[in-house]
């Protein structure tokens, strides 16, 4: 089996830079990502030319000021509630649609994500604040297979192609198990949307396993996964697993050519959402 062209799907962050992480442009066809920490009164300039970007509050506070050249200007200032990505709280974010500018500046020390996929410059989508109650909040799984999922931008709210989700998995837990894949244009059964994770831990020197892996094994990354780091799926199935001792969380970018999340699991693992 040839795996020569088998890319790597592990981008490290570096938690001592203004910019955490950055996925290098091209990694992958739909899905871009980085984070930045920003210290108080430092501004983060974000434009999104044909793309479409969803800004996630992670931590901190910030006032994002979005411009359109159509839908004019907007402005929302010194939002924010949560300190760390850690607290049972959800985020604050902000959608902006093709052709927008935004400027995001801290009120301390804010931790900020843009995500970002391919928009449709003719549709007519408006900057907008997507507050913490307008997210949906739910429980996965069951016994060490629980974790704690919050729906930023999920399919079911106006984007052109993104889709944002954060989830907790508590410690010992393992999270997206079975493993699961979305990678076959072939709806109703499954959509094809890439996806990347950014993961966090607490406490910060943990690690969690990230397996990436397709049914013929042409793709079949097992990748140790530490604070600030960003594993990304192309394709394929793709469960973590967290250590004793460490809380994970991850924030998951995905896009496609088709706005649906609709996965497959894989057979040979099946049989454990019977149990």
């Amino acid at each position: 089996m040839d795996r020569s062209n088998t890319p790597d799907l592990l981008v490290k962050g570096s938690a001592d830079q203004r910019t955490l992480v950055q996925v290098p442009e091209g990694a992958l066809d739909y899905v871009g990502f980085s984070a930045h920490r920003l210290a108080d009164g430092e501004e983060l300039p974000v434009a999104a030319a044909d793309q479409e970007v969803c800004l996630v509050l992670l931590s901190g506070k910030a006032t994002v000021s979005a411009s359109h050249p159509q839908k004019g200007s907007f402005a929302w200032e010194n939002i924010g509630d949560r300190q760390s990505v850690f607290e049972d709280q959800s985020p604050y974010a902000v959608y902006l649609p093709p052709h927008s500018e935004a400027l995001v500046r801290a009120h301390g020390t804010a931790e900020i994500a843009v995500c970002r996929a391919p928009g449709n410059p003719d549709e007519t989508l408006a900057p907008r604040l997507i507050e913490p109650a307008q997210m949906n909040r739910s429980t996965r799984g069951k016994e060490a297979n629980t974790r704690y999922v919050c729906d930023i931008l999920p399919d079911t709210a106006e984007a052109h192609s993104l889709l944002v989700v954060e989830v907790i998995t508590p410690s010992g837990h393992t999270s997206s198990y079975p493993p699961h894949r979305h990678d076959t244009d072939d709806l109703p059964a499954q959509s094809f949307l890439e996806e990347s994770y950014y993961h966090r831990l607490n406490p910060a020197q943990g690690f969690v396993f990230q397996r990436v892996y397709t049914d013929d094994r042409s793709l079949d990354q097992a990748l140790a996964v530490e604070n600030h780091d960003v594993v990304l799926v192309p394709r394929g199935y793709h469960p973590v697993c967290v250590p004793y001792g460490y809380t994970s969380y991850y924030l998951n970018v995905m896009a496609g050519p088709t706005r649906a999340w609709k996965f497959h699991n894989d057979p040979a693992h099946e049989w454990l959402l019977k149990l």
